[in-house]
């Protein structure tokens, strides 16, 4: 049976974050399978029931998501810059970018050199 890491003795920190990534990839898999069948169904006692357990499993992948931004720096800036907010979604970056003097510094560092 296969880990799913991508490389070898991760650190305990890393194995979590990659725990909770894939948990995240089936919680979202899931709201997408309840949404569809949902969409589908002609039963109103069963599109009741699935959309109650679709709305769970967003629960879940927000409470895994915030473990997350709690854990990772980087996800927490870009979750902050992104989320809740009105503005044009692909116009954000560039605002952010002009608001710190023409980049938005995730604390990636500088993937050029």
């Amino acid at each position: 049976m296969s880990s799913g890491y991508n490389e070898a003795d991760l650190s305990a920190g890393s194995r979590n974050i990659h725990r909770a990534l894939a948990s995240l990839q089936e919680e979202l898999e899931a709201v997408d399978y309840y949404h569809q069948r949902l969409d589908r169904s002609d039963s109103a006692p069963l599109k009741a029931i699935l959309e109650h357990n679709r709305n769970e499993e967003m629960e879940h992948a927000a409470m895994l998501l915030e473990w997350i931004r709690r854990e990772m720096p980087t996800f927490d800036a870009a979750l902050k810059t992104y989320l809740f907010t009105s503005k044009p979604i692909t116009e954000i970056e560039a605002d952010a970018g002009q608001a710190s003097g023409g980049r938005l510094d995730l604390g990636v560092g500088n993937m050029k050199s």
